[in-house]
This record gives structure tokens, sequence and C-alpha cells, in this order.
């Protein structure tokens, strides 16, 4: 089985109908901004209090196999010491197990880092990620109530409304133990 060391990664048992996963490389970069800005409104991220730049964390994008050009899906992380942190998923053609890849791909690359950890942090509005990360076998760690006040100090472009019309106030830390 090719690994991310390969060009593209191949999960047991996942059936991506698809798209085939690469690392994030220069060539993207241009991309990379134009779906940061159009899908998150910036190439800034902000958790727990830290304002991210997205486009400087490693990552790995899902392509069309019929055609490399089109990307369908991104995620990007971040290693600090034994932890690894998703700072950004998002497909772009849910339910095909795109998202469940990129995931994958992170966790390999976090396992082989000798990470013990593999964290996120998502909002209060996004009730698809909630369902989506449990059942990858994350388990909810902590609520931040009304963290995205302070968020909004450091990227005031966050939206006082969430999805599904819900008021975006907290944050939600996920973690999935590696050890």
């Amino acid at each position: 089985m090719p690994g991310i060391c390969g060009f593209y990664l191949n999960v047991p048992g996942l059936i991506m109908t698809d798209s085939s996963i690469r690392p994030l490389s220069p060539a993207d970069q241009g991309w990379l901004v134009a779906f940061l800005t159009e899908r998150w409104g910036s190439t800034r991220m902000v958790a727990r209090g830290v304002l991210y730049e997205v486009t400087d964390h490693p990552g790995f994008v899902a392509v069309d196999p019929a055609d490399a050009d089109a990307r369908i899906g991104l995620i990007t992380y971040h290693i600090a010491g034994d932890q690894c942190e998703i700072t950004l998923l998002d497909s772009v053609r849910e339910n095909r197990g795109i998202g469940s890849a990129l995931v994958a791909a992170v966790e390999e690359v976090a396992r082989a880092a000798g990470c013990t950890r593999l964290w996120l942090i998502t909002t209060n509005d996004n009730l698809r990620a909630l369902g989506f990360y449990q059942k990858r076998g994350f388990a909810m760690a902590a609520l931040y109530r009304h963290a995205l006040a302070e968020s909004r100090k450091l990227k005031p472009e966050i939206p006082l409304i969430g999805m599904h019309n819900i008021p975006l106030r907290d944050e939600i830390e996920f973690e999935k133990r590696l050890d």
C-alpha cells in the first residue's frame, strides 16, 4: 500500500469514488489563496485564541483523478511537540470519503512524527462536523463558551450567525489519541 511518501494515499476499507490525495505543493498556492478566500472569507483561521495563516501550514489536497487540476478538498495541519492540530478541513464533494481520506492522511503524518494526540477546533454551528469527527474516532475534549467573541478581535470577518442560522459563539475541541 503506498503511503503519503508516494503521490497518492490509499486507506484500507475507505472507498473514495472520485478523488486522490496528494501533499500540498508550491504549485497549489494560487488555488489555495482563492479557495480559502472564497469558502472561508480569508486565508486566516483562529482557534483557541491563536491566529493562523493557513497558507503557511502543510497539508493535503484531494484532486479529481479525471482532472488533476480539479482540486476538490483540502486539509491543513500544524505539529507542535507530540500534538498535531488539524487547522482546516474542507471538501467540496461531501459524502464521498474525501474528508475521511484527508483526515487519514494527516493522522498518518502525525503518527510518523511521533504525535500522541490529533486534535482540532470546530464551532457550535457546524453540526455536520460534530458527527463527522465522532464517527472517525474523535471525542469531544472541551467546550469553550463564548470563544468566538475573542476570536473576532483577531479575525473581525467571523460572522455572528453561522450555518443553519445558529448564533456563532462557542468553540468545541475534538481529540483522537494516537498512542
